[in-house]
């Protein structure tokens, strides 16, 4: 049995109120997570204080890293739990240990309090938050696929990426709000933590939530196994082996969208640093980006629902790929926050239509035994791996050239790998594959 027919559409769909509490404490997971970079100027000076501001910064972007070390050992850990004791237990204890972490860093005391257990603390909390963070898209992405409807498989999906394009959002809002409202004096001292304190608030809610879910796990049961009656024997259906060319392939996928994200996330960095933006002109050029993403993430959805996962991946994929140099130039050539904000707002919107639909064509061609494990692991190392090292690599290729076009340049090469893997997918999206069945029974 080949992938992409590895189980039968679920025919139960829950109730919408649950589908907001996955998708909410998803968004909350990714908020955290995102807080840590707004503010790491201000972290690096409470637990690493030196005499050189930029030791401060690079030891707390540092420990920023220091969370993707963990993200492969938690989606193996609780992706895997997903897949034997269900989505609804590993997607609470994601959320309860990122709690914890944030808890953590917010309450942690200084390094003028308690010395060097201060930055010691805080790299333990990060390693807690990194563990949560890469085992809660395994469990969450099998939940939302398998409580949608069928025909609705890619807009449910699509949600937890939206999710996490409005966490960013949220994140960039509090930022610009305590920046405003409190002295630089007060916001170093204790005024960061604010922004930590209010994702722990919402926390003991979140989790309430996430009690009252029904599991999808042994719901998709007797979905799953009408197929396998007739293709062969379940056990089969356990081993990973016949799925190595499409993780391979989500892995390839995984990476590319991994890069763009980082390199849209980078640009405040490529405002301030290489254009010489004002600190308000490159914030906003987040805020333009990510609430752009928010609809645009859902419209593909829908769009993959409709046309299928492969087409909404690749024909945007190759827009992407004509647009990306252009766009930079532009940018760099007439430097301006009018020029930024239309450039980059253009490529998210594009961005969002490819890369969305890919984790959920993934998600759904694998069987519901390995189907958590297998994509929590899969694109927590691409995370990892890319996610670490997209934006170092950027900034000391431009530093190594002088060229602000190499942003462009790297991920074009990202987008080349995206498009190619998106070609080797298999389809997924049920309206796609029933046409394709009536089709194959007509002749």
């Amino acid at each position: 049995m080949g992938p992409g027919k590895s189980d039968a559409p679920t025919r139960r769909s829950i109730p919408a109120m649950h589908v907001v509490a996955v998708v909410l404490g998803n968004g909350l997971e990714f908020y955290d997570f995102l807080s840590y970079a707004i503010f790491a100027v201000y972290i690096g000076k409470t637990f690493f204080p030196a005499h050189d501001p930029s030791i401060n910064l690079i030891f707390s972007v540092a420990t920023f890293g220091i969370g993707f070390v963990t993200r492969p050992v938690g989606g193996i850990v609780l992706g895997m739990l997903g897949d034997r004791a269900g989505r609804k237990p590993a997607m609470i204890i994601s959320f309860v240990l990122m709690g914890l972490g944030m808890l953590g860093v917010a309450l942690t005391p200084g390094y003028a309090q308690i010395g060097i257990a201060a930055p010691i603390l805080l790299v333990c909390f990060r390693l807690v938050q990194g563990f949560a963070l890469g085992g809660e898209i395994g469990p969450n992405t099998a939940y939302l696929i398998e409580a949608a409807p069928p025909e609705r498989r890619g807009f449910y999906g699509a949600m937890q990426f939206a999710s996490q394009d409005a966490s960013t959002l949220v994140a960039s809002s509090v930022a610009l709000a305590l920046t405003s409202l409190l002295t630089q004096h007060d916001l170093e001292a204790w005024g960061w933590r604010l922004a930590f304190l209010l994702g722990v608030v919402i926390v003991p809610f979140g989790i309430l939530l996430r009690r009252t879910l029904p599991e999808t796990l042994h719901a998709a049961d007797d979905a799953a196994l009408a197929p396998d009656a007739t293709s062969g024997s379940l056990q089969a259906d356990r081993r990973i082996r016949p799925y190595v060319k499409l993780i391979i392939a989500g892995f390839a996928l995984f990476a590319s969208f991994t890069i763009g994200a980082y390199i849209i996330d980078y640009m405040t960095s490529f405002a301030l640093n290489t254009l010489h933006f004002s600190t308000p002109a490159a914030f906003g050029v987040t805020f333009v980006t990510s609430l752009t993403a928010v609809f645009f993430d859902c419209t593909s959805g829908i769009l993959s629902d409709r046309f299928g996962r492969r087409a909404v991946m690749i024909v945007p994929g190759a827009i992407l790929l004509l647009l990306v140099v252009p766009a930079f130039w532009v940018i760099t050539r007439y430097p301006s926050a009018l020029t930024l904000y239309a450039m980059m707002g253009t490529l998210q919107i594009v961005f969002s239509l490819t890369s969305t639909p890919g984790t959920i064509a993934v998600t759904e061609s694998l069987p519901r035994h390995i189907r958590s494990g297998v994509v929590s692991t899969v694109y927590a190392f691409a995370i990892a791996i890319f996610g670490g090292s997209t934006q170092f690599a950027v900034s000391s290729l431009i530093r190594l050239t002088g060229n602000p076009m190499m942003p462009a340049f790297y991920w074009v090469g990202a987008i080349v790998l995206g498009v190619l893997a998106a070609m080797a997918m298999p389809e997924s999206a049920p309206a796609k594959t029933r046409a394709l069945a009536g089709a194959t029974r007509s002749l």
